[in-house]
């Protein structure tokens, strides 16, 4: 069992210098309110929707205690959001953001479906590399775009060969397609390498595609892994590219939700490359009204002043990942995965573990529940919750989507209860 006495039950944040992965107990967790926790009971370790097992980074902690006490709770204002975020990405990726060519939106996905009704039209097809995250079936169906999904290579990144045929297929059926890019990818973690996206801008602009790039997991990015974890199949350096330095006509989408534990806090910056100014200017007024103002305040704190406790999170990731990986040798040897270069996810393929119910796990595009594969036999059997594949479209079948932002003694029993249940 996870021993709780192992960390302090209190919640309150300790130095944002260290990992905030080890900084809460089994039992603070169980008292919180939000879906990770709640949704299948204090029994079950859950490790499956994105949310972390962290407190909040001091700096955003403060911006939210300042708000309360002055009973600043009204509507957003300013650019001052978009200022943090261009901040922060001339300093992490020294790209430099235009301010004046941006927007807020309500979160990233809504800001995608926004941007896919700039530059696109009612049943248009929208391009995706799965498996996905799935909203990305959801919002542009439920936006009246019809999604046409393109598989990912074996090594789970983007097979360009195949974008191009997909490509050159809907261009001729459609004067407006797109690509929704996920950059990183989720679920497999593989962060896109410059060579990559270049090649994928030649592509789209080729075939007359727009691309809207996802970029919630950018300040995700842990690097290469440990080669012997992760089949020997990583390419690349694993340093973000922001999609926009490769593609004037693209779209890009951010926010600090990912990467300072914020999803509750709706907000996100919705970017235009230069030749997608014009696009971005007939966005809706409302569209900009959409985000919380209280979620503004957190997420400029965040890129302003977080970049401590994130660099200490980062160092946290890199170690439950490598712990994974040993997890994983010793208790689920027959599970296949490479180890995520980005996010906090890690992508397992346990069609070689014979466990039941795999032949049974058909893909449902998009849909969270119910669960099925070994999803459903992890939480049956061993009272783990993970994310089922079948939900991230053709090539999530007989896969699971674990969340690895959890501390070490959690991590290290969630694994060995699902160790115990595929033995039987």
């Amino acid at each position: 069992m996870v021993d709780s006495t192992d960390t302090p039950p209190s919640t309150d944040p300790a130095p944002s210098t260290s990992n905030p992965l080890e900084q809460l107990s089994l039992e603070a967790l169980r008292g919180r309110r939000s879906a990770k926790w709640r949704a299948f009971g204090d029994e079950v370790l859950p490790l499956w929707v994105a949310e972390m097992d962290v407190p909040l980074a001091e700096p955003i902690a403060e911006a939210l205690h300042g708000a309360i006490a002055r009973g600043d709770t009204g509507y957003p204002s300013g650019r001052a959001y978009a200022e943090a975020l261009a901040g922060f990405a001339e300093q992490r990726w020294g790209w430099t953001v235009d301010v004046a060519h941006t927007s807020t939106a309500p979160d990233v996905m809504r800001g995608a479906t926004e941007a896919l009704k700039l530059v696109t039209e009612p049943d248009d097809p929208v391009v995706v590399a799965s498996p996905v995250y799935p909203p990305f079936f959801q919002y542009p169906s439920n936006a009246g775009r019809r999604v046409v999904q393109v598989p990912l290579a074996p090594s789970g990144r983007l097979d360009l060969a195949a974008l191009e045929e997909t490509f050159a297929s809907v261009s001729r059926s459609s004067r407006t397609p797109a690509f929704l890019l996920a950059n990183p990818h989720n679920p497999t973690g593989a962060v896109h390498t410059r060579t990559e996206l270049e090649q994928l801008a030649v592509l789209s602009d080729r075939h007359g595609v727009r691309v809207i790039a996802d970029e919630i997991h950018a300040p995700l990015v842990l690097g290469p892994a440990d080669p012997t974890h992760d089949g020997g199949s990583h390419t690349g350096s694993a340093t973000f590219t922001p999609y926009l330095t490769v593609d004037p006509r693209g779209i890009s989408l951010m926010s600090a939700s990912k990467g300072w534990n914020l999803a509750g806090l709706k907000a996100a910056v919705m970017i235009a490359g230069e030749d997608a100014v014009e696009d971005l200017r007939r966005l809706p007024r409302i569209v900009a009204h959409g985000p919380s103002h209280v979620g503004v305040l957190a997420h400029t704190a965040a890129f302003e002043a977080g970049e401590p406790w994130l660099d200490a999170l980062l160092e946290g990731l890199r170690a439950n990942r490598e712990l994974l990986g040993r997890l994983l040798d010793e208790h689920l040897p027959q599970v296949r995965w490479t180890a995520p270069q980005g996010t906090y996810l890690a992508w397992l393929n346990f069609r070689g573990t014979g466990l039941p119910g795999l032949a049974e796990d058909v893909p449902r595009p998009g849909e969270e529940t119910p669960l099925s594969g070994p999803a459903q036999f992890m939480l049956t059997h061993a009272g783990v919750a993970l994310t089922g594949g079948a939900a991230f479209g053709d090539g999530g079948e007989g896969h699971a989507r674990l969340n690895m932002a959890t501390s070490q003694a959690i991590l290290t029993e969630a694994v060995e209860r699902m160790g115990r249940a595929a033995r039987g």
